[in-house]
């Protein structure tokens, strides 16, 4: 008995070590923490329950018989933040650059699995140079083992990738699949091919930062939801953002009492439009002055600017926001701001997460570019999104809501719960020069009676009560007032119930 424990003791310590002391330091000189060293700062204190730390790959070739680290480069098993269970694994760049083989992916998949039974998030801390070479087939069939369980838990629970290190080929799809991706910056990258490959095909010369980094797939590709300086605040990020998710799709997302009342008002916010129905404000300004505490987690603020999405609470319930932003493209609806927007209210649905929307959009983005990349099928996304949405949905117009885009921003004719709109909204097809100009071309040559007609439109559209008179807006509200009116209507919303007719899935406009 006292020789299995000192040989169990042995294993440990070389499990711990991983790939040796000096590897070891060559990822702390890279300003990279171990694999190890980012669970215990992820989990809370003494919580890591950690399972398969003696499982060793089962490979033969290439000198690999002689060469085995327990564990096979990933640390997994389960604990808690703040309180809350969750899986974890991490992947360990010092054992084979953490290279995936058969029996590492075997680690992964079995702590999701569990996580599936048990109903609790998995998150990834993903570091690895890929697939295991040696291996073959058996590497890339391990990928496609996770890539499977990846799909099945979409929308079962929530699974979020933190990529800490290197990313690529076959190993970036996992993480793509995942509800989140948060990048580190100057030490993770994402790509399909290197930059080797790259030059020798398409004869760019292009670095691993331009082409994969944090902060070209923070701000081009959108890929990467937030990037952080370093893997401390990622990690410490990671934990604050945690805490808006239920742990599955069969409970709500957890309540933390707010030192915030709900009958709040702010007098400043009655300013914040302008007169000039044409000069920009800022919706973050909004947001921040109608959830708890001012604070926000906001999701891709670097991309696709021209709309806000992200998480808040109201009286300690987490909300999803989705803003138009009239600083950026006057608040237009794009390609990119249509999917960014839409793969967010699908993911508030499947987590019974209410959706506040903050409307001040003056149509889709005109052109040729936006033609030709499909913004047709592309904005039909984010409608199918809001269309499917069964949790609640408050909608606040603040200003404009002109077109298709009007129906698209959760309208009440998407099913939307309660929708406010400001005195200075305007609910129409167009605005009033464009409407006028159409309306009564055979008058173009009359500036006079041009300008008459527009006023005229203006005093007919450019207010909310047209639509008030038809019930597409439940009421009018004061400015000052937004977060007193949604937190009512939220808590008057908290048990909905209701369900899509049945079908075995839809088919978004992809």
């Amino acid at each position: 008995m006292h020789d299995i424990i000192k040989q169990l003791e042995a294993k440990r310590e070389q499990a711990r070590l991983g790939g040796g002391q000096k590897r070891i330091n060559a990822q702390h000189g890279k300003g990279k923490l171990t694999a190890r060293e980012r669970i215990e700062l992820l989990l809370d204190e003494g919580s890591f329950e950690e399972w398969d730390m003696f499982v060793e790959h089962r490979c033969t070739d290439f000198g690999m018989a002689n060469e085995s680290v327990p564990g096979d480069g990933v640390v997994t098993g389960y604990g808690m933040i703040n309180g809350r269970l969750t899986f974890v694994y991490s992947q360990d760049f010092t054992v084979f650059g953490g290279s995936l083989s058969e029996a590492h992916a075997e680690k992964i998949c079995k702590v999701m699995d569990q996580a599936m039974k048990v109903g609790a998030p998995v998150i990834g801390l993903n570091d690895s140079g890929g697939a295991r070479i040696q291996e073959g087939v058996a590497s890339l069939g391990g990928y496609a083992e996770i890539f499977q369980r990846n799909v099945s838990a979409s929308g079962v629970i929530p699974q979020i990738s933190l990529i800490m290190g290197p990313s690529a080929g076959g190993a970036v799809y996992s993480p793509a699949l995942t509800d989140f991706i948060f990048m580190v910056k100057d030490s993770s990258y994402m790509f399909v091919t290197g930059p080797e490959v790259v030059k020798t095909v398409t004869h760019e010369e292009v670095t691993a930062e331009e082409l994969g980094g944090a902060v070209t797939h923070s701000t081009k590709s959108g890929v990467c939801d937030r990037a952080f300086d370093n893997d401390v605040e990622a990690i410490l990020m990671l934990r604050r953002f945690f805490n808006y998710l239920p742990l599955s799709n069969k409970e709500k997302p957890p309540v933390r009492k707010a030192a915030d009342t709900a009958e709040r008002l702010d007098f400043s916010l009655d300013t914040l439009v302008p007169d000039n129905p044409n000069k920009p404000y800022d919706m973050l300004e909004l947001i921040l002055k109608t959830v708890d505490d001012g604070d926000f987690f906001e999701i891709q603020p670097d991309y696709a600017k021209n709309i806000i999405i992200g998480f808040a609470r109201i009286e300690g319930q987490t909300v999803g926001i989705v803003a138009n932003q009239p600083l950026v493209l006057a608040g237009c609806l794009d390609i990119k701001s249509s999917i960014k927007a839409a793969r967010f209210v699908r993911f508030c649905d499947a987590f019974n997460i209410p959706v506040v929307t903050f409307v001040d959009v003056p149509g889709f983005m005109p052109g040729t570019s936006q033609e030709y990349g499909g913004i047709i099928k592309h904005g039909a996304k984010l409608l199918y999104a809001y269309a499917e949405c069964t949790v609640p949905k408050i909608t606040v117009i603040t200003r404009k809501a002109y077109g298709g885009a009007y129906d698209v921003m959760a309208s009440k004719h998407l099913r939307g719960d309660v929708n406010f709109a400001w005195p200075s909204a305007e609910i129409a097809v167009m605005g009033p020069k464009g409407a006028v100009e159409i309306i009564f071309r055979e008058e173009k040559g009359d500036p006079a009676k041009l300008a008459e007609r527009e006023a005229e439109y203006k005093a007919k559209f450019a207010n909310p009560f047209v639509a008030g008179r038809r019930g597409y807006i439940d009421d009018v509200i004061m400015p000052h007032e937004t977060r007193k009116r949604v937190a009512r209507s939220l808590a008057m919303l908290k048990d909905k119930d209701l369900e899509n007719p049945w079908r075995k899935h839809g088919n978004i406009p992809l």
